[in-house]
């Protein structure tokens, strides 16, 4: 038997990842202290800019 999607299921969502962690969880406070600039420029090679989902912007 076949069923019709409700087209509200195929709709998207965007959530900003700010608006899902609280104020005073520690990783905000970490980030806050250490500059992990460093850590992605070092990971950058592995990953490629035009193909796979579109990664995350860190500001």
């Amino acid at each position: 038997m076949f069923h019709t999607r409700n087209s509200s299921q195929n709709a998207a969502e965007f959530v900003l990842l700010d608006q899902l962690v609280e104020e005073d969880q520690l990783l905000r406070k970490i980030d806050q202290y250490i500059d992990f600039s460093l850590i992605i420029e070092k990971v950058k090679p592995y990953y490629s800019e035009n193909k796979g989902r579109p990664s995350l912007v860190i500001h």
